[in-house]
């Protein structure tokens, strides 16, 4: 869709929300980055890409399409070829009883593409108007059921062709079968959501997994004869020494995939069978997620907002590997980010680009480790440091002696939960009236997978699942359950879980699944799934937090010596929920379920 300057800057005025001088602005930037206005408007947030693509179907007298990928019926997409389909940026989204073929199309003033249209479709058809954004996420569905046959040929060429295993330049180059098929693979996990892709030698193939919502799936076995190809392929891209296979080699490469830049940090480790590689894939594109996108709530929401806003002190993080402790601290650095601050970070790696903040990698084989870094980045003149991980006494040491000079000062742990961060401060040597008086919150979470809004459940718990429930989560008494009913409640009302049905038999939200006596409903997930969410039942993954306040009464606890049970039963009191307790109100809100609960917190069920 290409809307004429003029055009575009009469619709602005119609809409009268601008004034001439904010109109003036846009024309002005338009000329100096020699752009269409269009374009000016959407990059400055002026109007959306959907608002303005409305303002002009109202004006061409065209009905506007609001798609979504996630809705389409892929026979009725695939009414229209994928080839004709790219061509005329034109697809098919609906189809009424009178058998009228719904065309969403960039250019509905196309009157040859149209009668093409008309012509393949044997039908009749309504032609629609719908932004490109949204038009392309429809074409992307047609990549996404083609990559596996296409990879099947890659792979037929590869058994036919690969006669050893010895590489030479021929097997790397750009238009290979090798490149093609890396550029599958990566495709493939990008389209499908996964976090990481997983290259692994065995003894008579290669075996490809993707890891989506926090589960390895295999996907794809490739001939064992192509391993060598493959992994020169990769490290070539990655800038990584092709002719190294007895040592681990790090590295990382930007590819676009639909507009959109995600950045592949790739690590290679030799193993019994040969070199296996893992991508973890990082979209460079997404916009940080607020605290209540991310899944904060209640306590735990008013205890972060309160905590980051202090002009001094630590503030600590901690879960496993992949528990999207990074993703908190992006968001949080995200949200105190502007041109008056000074964010200072050392990181290993560096996972997210905050853009205005000054990011250093660690490197120890150059001497820059979390402590040299930090000591480094003291002498910076910042206000806000992270460091991305607490490793060591004399990393701890330099960060406590910042948070006590006036900086604000994020990090993460690898503990169990949060009250067990504190004593572990004290095993590196930190004297106990230091962590006292500099640890603001410590935050402790996981990540669930979240049920698939499309195909989810609603089932009555039988005796023995509310017996598992009263054992496992201690509902053991009235007050107990009422708190619970409390807890949902207020859930509700901050946002957990009050989005309406995704579709219109779909069951609602709205209604709690506990009364003041009695948990009255279970959310499941579909044992067969659906489209949307690949037959999984799941789509996506959401946190689970705890967070423990540094107050007085803790403070107490923490200079004498208390150990990490009577700290969390101190902040239980003071009003911290649990991660499993979060999780439980999460699930009973139709987010995610028990099992997954039970999965990530390890507790016996």
């Amino acid at each position: 869709m290409r809307i004429s300057d003029n055009l575009v800057e009469k619709l602005l005025a119609a809409t009268g929300k601008f004034s001439d001088a904010q109109l003036a602005a846009l024309t002005e930037q338009q000329k100096s980055e020699k752009k269409p206005l269009q374009d000016v408007v959407v990059a400055t947030n002026t109007l959306s890409e959907k608002d303005l693509t409305k303002l002009y179907a109202a004006e061409i007298d065209v009905p506007f399409a609001e798609l979504n990928a996630k809705e389409i019926d892929k026979q009725i997409m695939e009414l229209i070829p994928e080839r004709v389909a790219r061509q005329y940026r034109a697809v098919a989204f609906k189809q009424d009883s009178d058998e009228v073929v719904y065309v969403a199309m960039e250019d509905p003033d196309d009157v040859p593409a149209i009668s093409f249209l008309q012509k393949q479709l044997g039908k009749p058809i309504r032609v629609h108007l719908a932004a490109t954004s949204t038009i392309q996420a429809v074409l992307d569905l047609y990549e996404g059921t083609n990559v596996g046959s296409e990879l099947e040929k890659v792979i037929a060429v590869q058994e036919k062709d690969a006669s050893d295993e010895q590489v030479n330049e021929a097997d790397v180059a750009e238009d290979s079968p090798i490149a093609q098929t890396v550029n599958l693979v990566i495709d493939y996990g990008v389209k499908n959501g996964a976090s990481d892709i997983h290259i692994e030698p065995r003894e008579n193939f290669v075996l490809i997994r993707y890891r989506v919502d926090g589960i390895l799936r295999e996907v794809n076995k490739l001939p064992r004869k192509v391993l060598g190809a493959l992994v020169s392929r990769i490290k070539i891209l990655a800038n990584l020494k092709i002719d190294e296979h007895r040592a681990p080699q790090d590295g990382r490469f930007k590819i676009s995939v639909n507009n959109h830049m995600y950045a592949l940090r790739v690590s290679t480790l030799p193993i019994l069978d040969g070199e296996k590689v893992v991508m973890r894939i990082l979209d460079e594109s997404s916009k940080p997620a607020t605290l209540e996108e991310l899944g904060y709530w209640g306590y735990s929401l008013a205890a972060v907002k309160h905590a980051i806003v202090q002009p001094h002190g630590m503030i600590l993080v901690t879960g496993p590997t992949g528990s999207g402790k990074s993703t908190s601290l992006f968001s949080v650095l995200s949200m105190l980010n502007s041109p008056g601050v000074n964010i200072s970070t050392v990181e290993d790696p560096v996972e997210y680009h905050v853009v205005g903040a000054n990011q250093t990698q660690v490197n120890p084989i150059a001497g820059m480790t979390f402590a040299s870094g930090l000591r480094a980045l003291l002498r910076q003149d910042p206000n806000i440091i992270m460091v991305g991980e607490i490793r060591d006494g004399e990393t701890a040491d330099l960060g406590v002696q910042a948070a006590l000079t006036g900086h604000l000062v994020f990090s993460t742990l690898h503990t169990n939960n949060a009250a067990t961060c504190l004593p572990r401060l004290l095993d590196m040597n930190i004297e106990p009236f230091l962590i006292a008086s500099t640890v603001r919150i410590v935050v402790g979470q996981r990540l669930v997978r979240r049920l698939c809004v499309d195909c989810r459940q609603i089932t009555i718990p039988t005796e023995t699942d509310i017996a598992r429930l009263v054992r496992v989560f201690q509902l053991t008494d009235a007050q107990a359950m009422r708190r619970l009913h409390q807890l949902e409640q207020q859930a509700l009302s901050d946002g957990i879980g009050a989005n309406g049905p995704a579709k219109p038999n779909a069951p609602s939200t709205v209604q709690l699944s506990t009364s003041e006596k009695a948990i009255t409903q279970l959310w499941t997930a579909h044992p067969e799934g659906c489209e949307t969410c690949n037959h999984s039942g799941y789509k996506g993954r959401m946190g689970i937090y705890e967070v423990l306040t540094n107050n007085e009464s803790v403070q107490q606890l923490i200079v004498s010596n208390a150990t990490s049970e009577k700290i969390q039963a101190q902040a239980m009191t003071d009003g911290m929920l649990t991660m499993q307790v979060d999780g439980l109100v999460k699930a009973l809100r139709g987010q995610t379920t028990i099992e997954e609960i039970l999965r990530v917190t390890a507790e016996k069920s």
